[in-house]
């Protein structure tokens, strides 16, 4: 955070599919914390904030992918926080001089917003003071636990956005849902749509006024009551997996979004007190190099055990 009185440096931000559709004023607004409206709105008129290059106004709605140059802003208060803590290393699950990519737990926000000071990224910047830049080049739920890639170049950066709108990474997720699912593949194709509830919290819908959204669903296991999955994402909406699976009538265990509330509390009572979603596997070919690149993450520790217990308590069926 910056003192009273003190510029920060030029910032541009790339829009991403959370903040599409927003406008350009609510969303300066967000990010600039402690910076006055008023203040905003002159830097919108005067033409210093471009996106993509051209100026725009203040009633301006962001798309997907782009770019926005910020100026050096005077902050009117002085902040009273302090940085993110920098807690314990993030296990790394690979590193080279572009990239880096952790195994994100389970409860840790990618980022500080809605009501969170701080996530993934402000943490590794507190751990790492001397890296010259460190970007998400995705996003995963503060719920899901598992693989997240970090951007270390912004070439690599910038090439890595453009392979996943383009649909050249593969994301591979384990979720456990209740429920007998019966096809050993299935794809999933149903447009979603993005919303705001009464108090302001983000959802989303399967709509036909929604964007493509394609989802590919593979039976990893099977008991009496319930079905380990492996999904693929083939797009990256917002809560893509929980919203597909919860419209055929199987949510995520643990979901407190779209699941099923009842059978969340009795899970919590066996076991399971988180949502049962792991980003386990990606592949891609490096944006610098071309090399192919295959990563995994085992899961976490807490969904291990409570497989363990569907084991123990409850007769396995083979697909």
């Amino acid at each position: 955070m910056m003192e009273q009185g003190k510029a920060i440096a030029v910032r541009r931000e790339r829009v991403d599919e959370a903040a599409a559709g927003q406008r350009i004023d609510n969303y300066l607004l967000r990010i600039c914390k402690g910076v006055p409206k008023s203040h905003v709105y002159r830097i919108l008129r005067s033409g210093e904030v471009r996106v993509n290059g051209g100026r725009v106004a203040p009633t301006y709605r962001l798309a997907e992918n782009d770019e926005i140059r910020i100026p050096p802003i005077r902050l009117a208060e002085k902040t009273t926080s302090g940085p993110a803590p920098a807690g314990e290393p993030l296990p790394v699950v690979f590193e080279d001089e572009a990239l880096l990519v952790v195994d994100k737990p389970s409860g840790k926000a990618v980022h500080g917003g809605s009501g969170v000071s701080f996530g993934v990224i402000e943490q590794l910047r507190s751990q790492r003071p001397d890296a010259r830049l460190l970007e998400l080049a995705h996003r995963i739920d503060r719920e899901t636990s598992g693989l997240l890639v970090i951007a270390k170049k912004r070439s690599a950066l910038t090439a890595l956005h453009d392979m996943m709108r383009e649909g050249r990474v593969e994301k591979r997720y384990l979720t456990l849902v209740p429920g007998r699912w019966a096809n050993p593949l299935q794809h999933i194709k149903e447009p979603l749509f993005k919303y705001l509830t009464a108090e302001g919290e983000r959802r989303v819908r399967v709509s036909g006024d929604g964007k493509a959204s394609h989802s590919i669903v593979r039976l990893v296991r099977r008991w009496s009551r319930f079905s380990l999955l492996e999904v693929e994402l083939k797009t990256g909406r917002t809560h893509q997996i929980r919203v597909h699976l919860a419209h055929l009538g199987f949510p995520l265990c643990g979901d407190d979004k779209y699941g099923d509330f009842a059978l969340n509390k009795s899970l919590e009572a066996e076991g399971l007190k988180r949502m049962f979603l792991h980003a386990a596997r990606l592949s891609f070919a490096h944006p610098l190099t071309g090399e192919a690149i295959t990563l995994t993450a085992d899961l976490p520790a807490e969904l291990q055990s409570f497989l363990v217990h569907l084991d123990t308590t409850e007769p396995r069926k083979h697909a």
